[in-house]
Formats: structure tokens, C-alpha cells, sequence
């Protein structure tokens, strides 16, 4: 078996669900498709240094991650149309007509499936376009510790180790992102 077959084998079951969290992290579906192949180009590079101190899964979220908090903070924050994002103080109040924006798309219905593990993900939050732009509203750095707490479901520790910080650190930060996102999980954070 040659290495790039190794490779293949080793993470391509990882693809959609990866286009899945990188579509979390950005709201573009393009950006998105591009942000997982560059994922895919900085894993295949780093491929011989893996040592498996983590599983194949964990270690391409975190290359994933990372090239979306890089995209995220190279490009600034992005206006949302009126009507998208952060909660109205009137909940039966009938949102705005949303003008048009060109980065913010729905995740396209037709590639979720059932057998892949990302449609799992997906049903169980959601991958609604409001939540989408709600999450617009994070910093990077919140937005990613939200996404794989609450919606992946990974231990703080393997979040903390994902994003080279603490524990500590990736729990305070997901109480600051569900208050200022409006969410709230319940049980223990």
C-alpha cells in the first residue's frame, strides 16, 4: 500500500463531515468546500509526522479548525442581513425580509445523507441558516469551542488540546459564546 493510499483510506470518510463543521464555522458553503480542501492539502503535507497520538478523526478537526479560525480572522467580520442572527427581543415578532448575501448560503439538502455521520450531526442540531448566522455574531476562537462542545459533543480536554489552549479556558469560553449566542445546553458544561 503506498502512502497516498494510506492517506485515502485513513481520512476520506472524514470529508462530509468536515465540509459539515467547516460550513458551521463560516456559513458559506463555497468557502467551505474550499476550506476542506485545504484542510485535505495541509493534512496529506503533515501526513508523515502523524504519530497517532490522537485519533485520524480528531487530528483532521483540529487542521480543519484551524484553517477556518485563519480564514475567519483574515477576512473580518462579514455584515448579516436584517431578519438573521442574534435573537429579536420579540419572539413572536415575524422576522425581516433578509436582503441578499452572497456568502451566507444553506448547506445544500441534497448531500446530507443518513449513512454519513455528519447527517447525524446535522439532524441533531441542525443546519438551519439562522443558527448559521447566529453564530456570525462569535469571534472565531467562540464560535469554534461552541461548535465542538455543543454541536460535535467533544470533551473540553480534547477541545483544549484541539485548540492548544486549557480546559479552563475552552469552558469559559463556551459560557461566554452560548450567553452572547443566546444558547443554552442543558447539563453540566
Amino acid at each position: 500500500m503506498t502512502v497516498s493510499e494510506d492517506f485515502t483510506g485513513q481520512t476520506s470518510r472524514f470529508r462530509s463531515e468536515l465540509l459539515v463543521h467547516c460550513y458551521r464555522m463560516t456559513g458559506s458553503f463555497d468557502e467551505a468546500e474550499d476550506l476542506v480542501q485545504e484542510t485535505f492539502l495541509r493534512a496529506w503535507r503533515s501526513y508523515s509526522g502523524f504519530e497517532g497520538r490522537s485519533s485520524v478523526r480528531t487530528w483532521l478537526y483540529r487542521i480543519a479548525t484551524n484553517v477556518c479560525l485563519t480564514a475567519i480572522e483574515r477576512g473580518g467580520r462579514r455584515p448579516l442581513p436584517s431578519g438573521l442572527g442574534a435573537p429579536a427581543d420579540d419572539p413572536e415578532a415575524p422576522s425581516e425580509a433578509a436582503s441578499e448575501v452572497a456568502w451566507l448560503q444553506p448547506f445544500p439538502s441534497a448531500l446530507v445523507t443518513h449513512e454519513d455521520p455528519a447527517a447525524v450531526t446535522a439532524s441533531r442540531s441542525g443546519i438551519r441558516l439562522a443558527f448559521i448566522a447566529a453564530m456570525q455574531y462569535l469571534s472565531a476562537r467562540q464560535r469554534a469551542v461552541l461548535i465542538l462542545r455543543d454541536v460535535l459533543e467533544l470533551p473540553a480536554a480534547e477541545v483544549a488540546d484541539l485548540l492548544g489552549t486549557t480546559t479552563t479556558a475552552v469552558n469559559s469560553g463556551l459560557r461566554r459564546a452560548r450567553s452572547q449566542a443566546g444558547t443554552v445546553k442543558a447539563g453540566p458544561g
